[in-house]
């Protein structure tokens, strides 16, 4: 039989590319295209690689769990929910390949179609919130610096401005250290910060949450948030510290922005 090389490259990454696609749609997070394309992309050159004389050792298993290991890590990253989701994709792609198995072996098409129903599952049954959880991808602009994150939707996020009644966005202080140059102790001793105006337009916001008393939050109107693919101005409060880090996000939302 022969093997042509270039379309053993082209089915690998359009199957890769709908996996991992599918992956991060059944995890809740953005699509994150380019990242999926590039993690793809990696797969195709190893599975091409692999049909060239002198390199088919490269088909054997450690070299085949380093391939999905690095197309993983490109198209996730290093954390805690990336390691949640190469664990998805793994799974992902079992099942595709007992789809290939059990309709039939070595069809372009049929690999294809079912990397395809794979995908549209995902989208369909789970519409991107799995387990309660939705994360969005953000925007942040202000003064010339733009800053993208990702935020989790959270409907137990009631935090709103007391005067305008609008929902708030919070983000890590992290990310407010990069936009405003607030430092984490300027953040944790809020009402001093807002005496002293290191930055114009700050005021603050009362929070609680359960089992604690009630505190402050340095926050601001930002005239340019996007928050999905909807954009708008929103006031943002600035958590002092890390908001899920371990999980892959940097802000919280409401169910309402």
């Amino acid at each position: 039989m022969r093997v042509y090389l270039d379309l053993v490259v082209i089915l690998n990454f359009l199957v890769d590319f709908l996996l991992l696609l599918g992956t991060n749609r059944l995890s809740g997070f953005p699509l994150a295209a380019r990242r999926c394309a590039a993690g793809a992309a990696m797969g195709a050159i190893y599975s091409g690689a692999c049909m060239v004389p002198g390199l088919r050792f490269l088909g054997g298993i450690l070299w085949r769990t380093v391939s999905l290991a690095g197309m993983a890590v490109i198209a996730f990253g290093w954390g805690k929910s990336a390691w949640k989701r190469g664990g998805v994709f793994l799974i992902l792609s079992m099942a595709l390949g007992g789809v290939a198995v059990s309709v039939g072996k070595g069809n372009f098409l049929t690999l294809v179609l079912a990397a395809a129903g794979v995908w549209v599952l995902c989208r369909v049954a789970f519409g991107g919130q799995v387990g309660g959880r939705e994360y969005v991808p953000v925007e942040l602009t202000l003064g010339g610096k733009t800053v993208s994150i990702i935020a989790l939707r959270d409907s137990g996020n009631t935090l709103r401005d007391p005067i305008t009644g609008e929902q708030v966005l919070v983000i890590s202080g992290d990310v407010a250290q990069k936009l405003t140059g607030l430092t984490q102790a300027q953040l944790r001793s809020p009402l001093d910060t807002l005496m002293r105006r290191p930055v114009p337009g700050l005021r603050l916001i009362p929070y609680r949450t359960v089992g604690q008393a009630g505190d402050m939050l340095l926050a601001m109107r930002f005239d340019k948030v996007k928050i999905g693919s909807k954009e708008r101005s929103a006031i943002v409060a600035f958590a002092p510290e890390g908001l899920g880090r371990q999980e892959g996000y940097q802000a919280l939302t409401g169910g309402v922005i």
